[in-house]
């Protein structure tokens, strides 16, 4: 039985070890850090940008994992849920450009002007949808 725990265990952390480096990979390639620090003129901080995802992700895994409870509650929360928030709208944003998809999107729309007005309606409805999801547990 202790061996069937053990196998267990260990293609469950390779399993989830392999998608985390995926994902990391993914991040790292379409260049989200280095496009921050860019933006930010913070450049000398990268490497502490990508050790915070990195130990985001991992508390971020234990929370879910073990069902830790947020020492700060619900005002620490909204933090953490707007940090993620924006950073998941960075990542969108840069694999879109990567991609070339939203040059694409507006030569096939003809549009001339307004394509900012596109971009924040995308982004209050995810907001909305998100919120109402929250709010009236629909979805969880």
């Amino acid at each position: 039985m202790f061996l069937k725990y053990l196998f267990l265990t260990v293609c469950g952390l390779s399993a989830g070890g392999v998608i985390a480096a995926g994902l990391f990979a993914f991040i790292t390639t379409i260049g989200v850090i280095p496009r921050l620090a860019g933006k930010t003129h913070t450049a000398y901080a990268s490497r502490l940008y990508e050790d915070c995802i990195v130990l985001g992700a991992g508390l971020g895994n234990g929370a879910q994992l073990f069902g830790w409870k947020l020492f700060g509650g619900n005002p620490l929360m909204a933090v953490f849920g707007l940090s993620a928030g924006v950073f998941v709208g960075c990542l969108i944003m840069s694999l879109a450009e990567t991609l070339d998809a939203v040059p694409v999107m507006n030569r096939r729309m003809r549009l001339s002007v307004g394509f900012q007005f596109i971009i924040l309606s995308l982004a209050v409805g995810k907001c909305a949808g998100a919120l109402m999801s929250v709010l009236t547990g629909i979805g969880v």
